[in-house]
């Protein structure tokens, strides 16, 4: 098993990677077993930000590495949160007060349409020319009301028509097999096999 390092500290993150990328040949360790300070997210793009945070995490440590940018992005409200999703409510992170922004930023609107964004970039090493990169779109849209007790940020409020529940009353992997970043994780791993 080769050594990867994921660009967080996410304890989730790092189980549903490592049980996907065991098939190809990696063993996924978090940035933090190498005191990997967290990348700046300066760009306005997650491919940006995704791809800024692997090289970091490669350059380091001198492994390869992988990092993701996901977010919800509104259809009314331009695309946001987008990138900023995690400091939509500014410093401290919050994922109560983003939401309550959210709901309040979105409560003039008719269209409540949305969907979280994800995109994965795979390096080598930090210089990599060719980066893998696969990303996916998980469609629902934002309620008012927080239902269910799982997950994280807004998956309270993100309603999906098709199963008549949130995000957040989904069983794990459930949710790990509709989400943007369980098909995102998916996708890059079929490129990595070939």
């Amino acid at each position: 098993m080769q050594k990867l390092i994921l660009a967080s500290n996410n304890p989730g993150k790092l189980k549903e990677f490592n049980e996907l990328l065991s098939t190809v040949g990696f063993s996924v360790h978090a940035q933090g077993e190498y005191d990997v300070p967290e990348a700046e997210e300066p760009y306005f793009t997650f491919v940006e930000n995704a791809l800024t945070k692997a090289r970091h995490a490669a350059r380091l440590t001198g492994l390869p590495a992988l990092a993701d940018d996901s977010g919800v992005c509104v259809n009314a409200l331009g695309g946001a949160p987008g990138v900023f999703s995690a400091r939509f409510a500014g410093e401290p992170k919050s994922d109560a007060r983003n939401s309550e922004k959210l709901i309040a930023d979105l409560a003039a609107h008719a269209d409540k349409s949305a969907y979280y964004y994800c995109v994965l970039v795979f390096v080598r090493h930090a210089d990599d020319p060719q980066p893998v990169i696969a990303d996916a779109r998980w469609n629902g849209e934002i309620i008012a009301e927080a239902r269910g007790n799982g997950g994280f940020g807004y998956d309270p409020h993100f309603y999906i028509a098709e199963l008549g529940k949130c995000a957040a009353e989904l069983a794990a992997d459930e949710k790990n097999r509709l989400s943007h970043r369980g098909q995102a994780l998916r996708l890059l791993v079929e490129k990595l096999k070939k």
